[in-house]
């Protein structure tokens, strides 16, 4: 009666365990689901990053125009040279 017992309680539990798991189609594609979400998101940080790229070519541009521009402030002003007038 045990062995019986005992017999019939693992084959119940064998068989509400291969009932519970997920048949291997089911996890490749979510797996395939999961890969293009991570391929999505990955394009969006790119994006992100070329556009922080492209600011930070401007705001270099930007600021060798104001160094250009301080730099020409800055320099004496050079009037023309005339001569003493003689008589």
């Amino acid at each position: 009666m045990r062995k019986t017992l005992a017999i019939a309680l693992m084959l119940a539990a064998s068989l509400g365990l291969a009932a519970c798991d997920k048949k291997s189609e089911d996890k490749a594609q979510d797996a395939s689901k999961h890969a293009e979400q991570a391929q999505q998101d990955m394009n969006k940080a790119q994006d992100k990053v070329n556009d922080a790229a492209k600011e930070n070519a401007e705001a270099a541009k930007d600021q060798a125009e104001a160094n250009k521009a301080a730099a020409q402030e800055q320099a004496p002003a050079t009037a023309p040279a005339t001569a003493p007038k003689t008589n």
